[in-house]
């Protein structure tokens, strides 16, 4: 890949638009890496028309020089019909380095002639590449920058502005909304996973009280703090570890942002793990989900991390009539009571079987969140249905999990009391404020509509259900529990 600096300008029509429009059409064949602020200018020298609006960009491109060049014609010739020489245009990209070379209309060892005449090329590039070093000049692009004459240079805004804000104006009604923000952004995020570094297709909602006297959250401002956010992470050098440190730190910014009393964010991304098929061991990697919530309030925040899993159940009650009357049939055929009953014992008893997705859900305090991995959540989940199920399935694989799940029938509640109870055992040193949410949906085979179950509450509730056999009727919801986090102070730099 080879690096070039360009500059683009325009002085008819819609000129920040033109500009835009050059480089969704460049994107398509290099990669933008950088984009200067718009730069307002008067044209020079001979130049007719109005004021020009110039940018710079830095791209990366696998072309060569000329057909770098020649593609850059093919943009402004789909962009506008070809300007004369000295006309006003619509739009102009100005091919300036390429690599650590000078470009000169496709020769690459002489100086650039107007390089140092057009401070409306330069002093852009400065900006996006201060420290790129001419190598005619011998000198850095920010010192050549400095000596050529700024004035009739003026940065613009990439943007319009406006000084309405129907949004914090009083509104028809004063009446205060629990939840307003945004749902189904989607977003590239790069996590830890497994010990390995790994980008996720992600998808965020973003939500926020609103106070009685205003009329509407700034809706842009979400997508904003979750750019920002992921910028920071992505300029840190590493993938964040955990998709809660990515919802908590949006939370808490949007409590700031948008002068909230409470924000609440939540992700969903799809990850991989690898499997292998249970008796040929044949390599598959398995989809799963990863979730991530946070909440944040003026006191301080709370976050929990969950996964959603696949598999299958076999449906208890219609394999116990199927034995009930497959135990007739073989009284009927001669066979005795015992005999009867050993074979079948010895053998699977046929019954209607469901696809299921079930999900867990772990809230825990803030020193222990490190010790919850996707890997273990995922393993609860299969674990209690009937079998895990695969992408991949050779014949013995597909004897082997039908042939399991008939052996451990399951109800869509016996699954939410298999992830509870492992969940329990497998963070049996977790406080008692923990945080469990377990559901299943089956999706029926037999009937028309789907089997459900949830169940949801503290360590503490269920610890007690189980040692003293009571019924803790008002257990904690997600709601309630992401809300009574410990104090900590929350800033919009925090």
């Amino acid at each position: 890949m080879h690096t070039a600096l360009i500059g683009i300008g325009s002085n008819l029509g819609e000129r920040q638009g033109n500009i835009l429009q050059a480089l969704q059409r460049l994107r398509t064949r290099v990669r933008i890496d950088a984009v200067s602020s718009f730069y307002e200018t008067v044209p020079v020298g001979n130049v007719a028309g109005p004021k020009f609006l110039n940018a710079a960009a830095q791209i990366s491109t696998d072309l060569d020089p000329m057909a770098l060049e020649s593609l850059f014609s093919d943009v402004e010739l789909a962009i506008a019909r070809r300007h004369e020489h000295l006309a006003a245009r619509v739009i102009d990209i100005d091919f300036l380095y390429y690599d650590g070379l000078v470009a000169d209309l496709g020769r690459f060892e002489l100086p650039h002639p107007y390089i140092e005449a057009r401070p409306y090329n330069l002093i852009p590039l400065a900006e996006i590449a201060p420290e790129f070093f001419d190598p005619v000049r011998k000198a850095k692009l920010a010192d050549l920058a400095s000596r050529v004459p700024h004035a009739g240079v003026v940065r613009k805004s990439r943007t319009l502005r406006f000084d309405v804000d129907r949004q914090n104006q009083e509104p028809e009604h004063r009446l205060a909304l629990s939840r307003v923000g945004v749902a189904k952004i989607k977003r590239i995020i790069r996590l830890t996973l497994h010990g390995r570094k790994i980008p996720l297709n992600a998808e965020f909602s973003m939500v926020a009280d609103l106070e009685p006297n205003r009329a509407g959250v700034h809706m842009s401002r979400f997508s904003e703090l979750l750019e920002e956010v992921l910028l920071e992470v992505l300029a840190r050098g590493e993938p964040a570890s955990t998709v809660e440190e990515l919802v908590e730190r949006v939370a808490r910014e949007i409590v700031v942002s948008q002068h909230a009393l409470r924000a609440d964010v939540r992700v969903r991304a799809e990850f991989g793990l690898e499997r292998w098929t249970p008796v040929s061991g044949k390599r598959t990697e398995e989809t799963y989900a990863l979730v991530g919530i946070a909440h944040a309030d003026r006191q301080g925040t709370r976050r929990a991390v969950g996964v959603e899993a696949e598999g299958m159940t076999a449906c208890p009650c219609a394999q116990l009539m199927v034995r009930e009357h497959s135990h007739r049939e073989l009284l009927e055929a001669g066979f005795s009571e015992t005999d009867a009953s050993r074979a079948l014992d010895a053998l699977p008893v046929a019954t209607h079987n469901q696809r299921g997705k079930g999900t867990l859900l772990v809230g825990s305090p803030h020193d222990r969140a490190a010790e919850i991995r996707a890997e273990d959540l995922v393993e609860i989940v299969e674990n209690a249905m009937s079998s895990e199920t695969y992408d991949l399935l050779k014949r013995p694989d597909e004897f082997f999990v039908v042939n399991k799940a008939h052996h451990r029938p399951r109800f869509v509640e016996d699954v939410v009391r298999e992830i509870l109870a492992g969940t329990l055992a497998m963070y049996a040193d977790f406080p008692d404020e923990t945080f469990v949410a377990a559901t299943q949906l089956n999706y029926e085979s037999i009937h028309k509509h789907d089997a459900f179950a949830e169940a949801f509450g503290t360590f503490g509730e269920f610890r007690r259900e189980l040692r003293e056999g009571a019924y803790v009727t008002d257990k904690t919801d997600l709601a309630a529990w992401l809300r009574t986090g410990p104090p900590r102070i929350i800033s919009s730099n925090a």
